[in-house]
C-alpha cells in the first residue's frame, strides 16, 4: 500500500512532521528527510516509511552513544545494554558495531582503563576488579590480560590502603579481623591480607 505525504512540517528543534492522506504522521529528524528526499507529493510504502523511522532511530541511537562515550569510556556490551533500554536490537547492533568499526568502542582499551582506576585509584583488590569488569561485560581474555599488568605492586597497593583507611583501626584484634574483612570485600586475597599486616605490625 503506498501512501501520499500531504505535509512536512516543523515539529519540535529539528524534528519534523511528516503527514499522510490516509495513516499517522511520523516525526522524523530533518537529515533523514533530506536524505531520503522526503517531501508533499510524493507517495511512499510501508517499507519506505519503516526505512524512514529506522534511519531516524539509528541517528537517536548513534547521538546517545556518543554522548555517553563524552562522558566515560564504555565497553560493547556496557554500551549495547545502555541504548538496549530505549532501543531495538537490531539498532543498538548497528550502532555499537559502526562506533566499534570506528574506533570509539574498544574492548582492550576499556578493560586497561578500568584495571588501571580500579587497582591504582580506589585500590581495590584484583578479585573485586575483576568481578566489577566482568558485570560490565568486558570479555574475560581482556580481563585477564588487563590485570596481569598489575601483579606487581600489589602489596605496595594494600599498604597504601591500610595506611590510608584502616592503620587507626588495628589497635586490637576486634579491630584486626573487621580490618580483614574490609580489605577481603575490597577484593584481596586471605594470603595478601595475612602476610601485609603482619609487615604491618612488624613495622
Amino acid at each position: 500500500m503506498e501512501y501520499r505525504v500531504e505535509e512536512v512540517s516543523q515539529f519540535k528543534g529539528e524534528t519534523l512532521r511528516v503527514d499522510f492522506d490516509c495513516r499517522e504522521p511520523i516525526f522524523i529528524n530533518s537529515s533523514v528527510v533530506s536524505s531520503l528526499g522526503i517531501r508533499s507529493g510524493i507517495t511512499m510504502t510501508e517499507e519506505d516509511i519503516e526505512e524512514a523511522v529506522s534511519k531516524n532511530d539509528f541517528r537517536r541511537a548513534r547521538e546517545r552513544a556518543l554522548y555517553l562515550l563524552d562522558e566515560r569510556d564504555y565497553g560493547y556490551v556496557e554500551m549495547f545494554k545502555k541504548l538496549e533500554n530505549s532501543y531495538s536490537e537490531d539498532i543498538c547492533y548497528e550502532v555499537v558495531n559502526d562506533l566499534s568499526r570506528l574506533g570509539l568502542i574498544d574492548d582492550r582499551r576499556y578493560a586497561q582503563k578500568c584495571a588501571e582506576y580500579f587497582l591504582t585509584r580506589k585500590l581495590w583488590g584484583k578479585y573485586r576488579a575483576r568481578e566489577e569488569m566482568r558485570r560490565r561485560g568486558i570479555p574475560s581474555e581482556l580481563i585477564d590480560e588487563a590485570l596481569e599488568e598489575y601483579d606487581e605492586g600489589s602489596d605496595d597497593r594494600l599498604r597504601e590502603l591500610i595506611e590510608k583507611k584502616y592503620a587507626r583501626k588495628l589497635a586490637d584484634e576486634n579491630g584486626v579481623n573487621k580490618v580483614k574483612a574490609a580489605l577481603a570485600r575490597q577484593g584481596f586475597s586471605y594470603d595478601e591480607i595475612k602476610q601485609v599486616l603482619a609487615e604491618y605490625e612488624e613495622e
